[in-house]
């Protein structure tokens, strides 16, 4: 009973808390390899094998298509998002300038009003956009990715402006000392320094960019410029909910491939890059 009231409740807490999480995985990797793909006859086990669903969801829908353009608008948003946001917090952390604490404080306070508020005022402007210059225009993804790079700024800057400070300001005055620029102090010192917090960022950026839907729906209309998001939602539209369950599944599960990846290959920066920011030292 000791062992119990002083450590057994926490492996049952940790149980619990793991059994809740893979309940919505399980699901749907039943659903996404039930030979009946219908979500009436969905369950947690899976009572059958199939791989139709798959097949039906490259050879029946643009799926392939879909995936294409999420890749290219997440993964050029999210490194021209990162890149920006790296020299706006460089210049906020190390330069003075006059307007200096009134941006900063601008960008946070931006940051507390979601950019879906102004869906109506962007929706002209690329109505505008669209009729003259229509390489940027809707359904387009450089169109998409210049929308996105409007919220670049923000609760980035932040997060890097603080790992920033944890840099000591002597080595960018060694670096000037030595005759180095601004830029070049930057790139060839303190960049190698902060690749922590650049990896966060950027994975931070890649997940919501990628998992983006109310703007991408409204953008995009075209079924070859869908992204992920948009044409799963598609698929369970009106009538076709029951139906195209199983495909839905098949979809969400592979959708999940590029996070998991980007995460992978950026766990190790993850701990550093999230904590080293907000103690300065």
């Amino acid at each position: 009973m000791t062992w119990v009231k002083n450590v057994g409740w926490r492996h049952l807490v940790g149980v619990g808390a793991v059994v809740f999480s893979l309940f919505p995985i399980v699901f749907v990797v039943s659903a996404a390899l039930n030979p009946l793909g219908t979500l009436s006859s969905s369950e947690l086990l899976p009572t059958g094998f199939t791989t139709q669903n798959f097949l039906d969801l490259f050879g029946k829908h643009a799926f392939a298509r879909w995936y294409g353009n999420s890749l290219l608008i997440a993964g050029l948003a999210s490194g021209a998002a990162v890149f920006i946001s790296m020299l706006a917090a460089y210049a906020f952390s190390r330069m003075r300038f006059r307007g200096r604490r009134v941006g900063l404080l601008s960008l946070l306070m931006i940051q507390m009003f979601p950019q879906f508020l102004a869906i109506v005022t962007i929706y002209l402007m690329f109505t505008t956009i669209t009729e003259y210059w229509p390489a940027i225009g809707f359904n387009t993804a450089w169109g998409l990715i210049v929308l996105y790079l409007g919220g670049a700024l923000g609760v980035n800057t932040w997060l890097m402006k603080g790992f920033f400070d944890t840099v000591p300001k002597e080595l960018d005055e060694s670096a000037t000392m030595d005759g180095a620029s601004h830029a070049q102090a930057f790139f060839r010192i303190i960049l190698p320094l902060v690749v922590p917090i650049i990896a966060v960022t950027g994975l931070l950026v890649f997940i919501a960019t990628i998992n983006e839907f109310l703007l991408a729906n409204v953008f995009l209309t075209d079924t070859n410029a869908k992204t992920l998001p948009v044409g799963l939602y598609g698929l369970l539209g009106g009538e076709s909910r029951n139906v195209n369950f199983g495909v839905f599944c098949a979809g969400s599960l592979l959708t999940a491939i590029p996070t998991v990846l980007v995460f992978q290959f950026l766990q190790r920066y993850i701990v550093s890059g999230l904590t080293a920011g907000s103690v300065k030292g």
